[in-house]
């Protein structure tokens, strides 16, 4: 394990974001600008880990890039459907898991969007409800895991394309277990500072959300193991990012997004670890055959 590039990736993965994510601090009186800010140094956060990878890899280590982070690989496909279609199923599975635990409910009416669209100025023309919720839930799905990739890229380039096989040493659940735990850490001052993901718990938050990276990065973890590569990674974490807006569509406005709704929360759990569960009984994983990304294997 070497020591001096995993300190300097993890220096500028944090350092850079972390100070991405304060900056929209100085617009927060201007609820408007605050958003539009927020919504653009997180996207530039997210690069921080990317841009860390790089760096380690090209000037500490002195390996080319594109080879040792295998960005060259992509492996069988079968797992990139995976990546594109897992999400939205466990986005709707928390949705249910949310009713059975009664911490939300399911909204046939679409109040949020109803509610959103009366609060428009009176001349803007818009499709009936069904239709505009049937629009952007099919954009969400379809187009925008490909657009959000972009940015997830720089996530994963850095969780799963460099820190993910360098902890391999410690032994692939440790490795597994441990890059999801600093990636939820890297996503604290989201919560603390802005209520990101759970603005009803701006601490318990970060407790809750170190749980939900944690296990949502053991599945991230696992497609990265299986084709050796960050791009299906990559996909499934710009998929989630694509259709976690959908639970405002089809839950009742007021639920606790720590315990209903969202995927990284209480009721998220319950899908993610039944198919953690699932993968560990069909043994999937931990995934044999190598003990690092960069050991050329046949899977």
């Amino acid at each position: 394990m070497n020591r001096k590039s995993l300190i300097t990736f993890l220096f500028i993965a944090f350092g850079g974001a972390w100070v991405l994510f304060c900056l929209p601090l100085a617009f927060k009186n201007t609820p408007e600008t605050y958003t539009l800010t927020m919504q653009i140094f997180f996207a530039l956060a997210m690069w921080a880990p990317g841009l860390g990878a790089i760096i380690a890899t090209r000037v500490v280590e002195k390996q080319p890039v594109i080879k040792t982070l295998r960005l060259n690989t992509l492996g069988a496909r079968r797992y990139y459907l995976i990546a594109w279609f897992l999400p939205p199923l466990i986005t709707f599975a928390t949705i249910g898991s949310s009713i059975l635990l009664g911490t939300g409910s399911f909204d046939p009416n679409f109040t949020f969007v109803r509610e959103s669209m009366a609060n428009l100025p009176a001349q803007t023309t818009l499709p009936p409800v069904e239709i505009l919720v049937l629009a952007q839930t099919a954009f969400a799905l379809v187009l925008a895991p490909f657009i959000n990739l972009l940015f997830a890229m720089g996530e994963e380039l850095g969780w799963r394309g460099f820190l993910l096989p360098r902890l391999m040493p410690l032994g692939q659940w440790k490795a597994i277990l441990l890059s999801g735990l600093i990636w939820g850490v890297w996503h604290a001052p989201t919560t603390l500072l802005h209520g990101y993901n759970f603005p009803q718990h701006p601490y318990l938050g970060v407790l809750v959300g170190l749980v939900g990276f944690t296990l949502l990065g053991t599945l991230l973890s696992w497609l990265a193991l299986k084709i050796r590569s960050p791009w299906a990674p990559a996909l499934g974490h710009g998929a989630f990012n694509a259709v976690a807006g959908l639970i405002f569509f089809f839950m009742r406005p007021g639920f606790d997004t720590a315990l209903a709704g969202s995927p990284i929360g209480l009721a998220g759990w319950i899908p993610i670890g039944l198919i953690i569960i699932g993968l560990v009984a069909l043994k999937q994983l931990p995934v044999a055959g190598y003990d690092t990304l960069n050991k050329d294997t046949s899977l």
